[in-house]
């Protein structure tokens, strides 16, 4: 029931900021990762701080490749690290799914209420066509397209919540022990 509580506070705290600032502070995220680790530690032992730890690296390694690649921030990555040692491995597993899923939804959105959505649709259409009819049309050179951003800690909120709500919703125990019982 505490990571319910520090999870809470966690994904608040950094929603706020990742919309106000575009940024996750590591002010935050450190010492939330550091009570994570102490409170499985002392109220599960070693094999809660063993769990917490392997929640902490496959958080960590969700979102590194994309990190590398450039799509995505390292307060994201740091995010779903420090979420992943808050809930454990099989919690940040199927978070990171939900995660996916509304990024996808929130990538759309942008899309389809940013300026010139009408004409990059209409090319779309007619490089479509232009295969079916056996025409290779040139992909247009759209540098705007690569620089269009938007706050992903919202996604990965929204994953937590899910995964969390779908476990029987915040604050409530149903017994759960720790990373390790996720």
């Amino acid at each position: 029931m505490w990571s319910d509580y520090l999870l809470f506070i966690l994904l608040i705290i950094c929603v706020v900021t990742d919309i106000r600032e575009r940024k996750i502070y590591n002010s935050i995220l450190y010492p939330i990762l550091c009570a994570a680790w102490i409170l499985h530690l002392v109220v599960d032992g070693t094999s809660g701080l063993i769990g917490s730890l392997q929640g902490t690296v496959v958080g960590l390694g969700i979102l590194l490749i994309p990190f590398f690649l450039g799509g995505m921030g390292a307060g994201d990555v740091k995010l779903l690290s420090v979420i992943g040692a808050i809930k454990g491995v099989q919690f940040v597993l199927m978070a990171s799914l939900y995660m996916a899923f509304a990024g996808g939804i929130m990538a759309i959105i942008v899309l389809l209420f940013r300026k010139g959505t009408k004409a990059r649709i209409m090319q779309a259409m007619y490089i479509v066509h232009g295969l079916t009819n056996g025409v290779k049309l040139p992909l247009p050179n759209e540098k705007e397209g690569l620089k269009t951003v938007f706050p992903y800690g919202i996604a990965i909120a929204a994953g937590a919540i899910f995964q969390t709500f779908r476990q029987g919703g915040f604050f409530y125990d149903k017994g759960r022990t720790g990373p390790v019982a996720c």
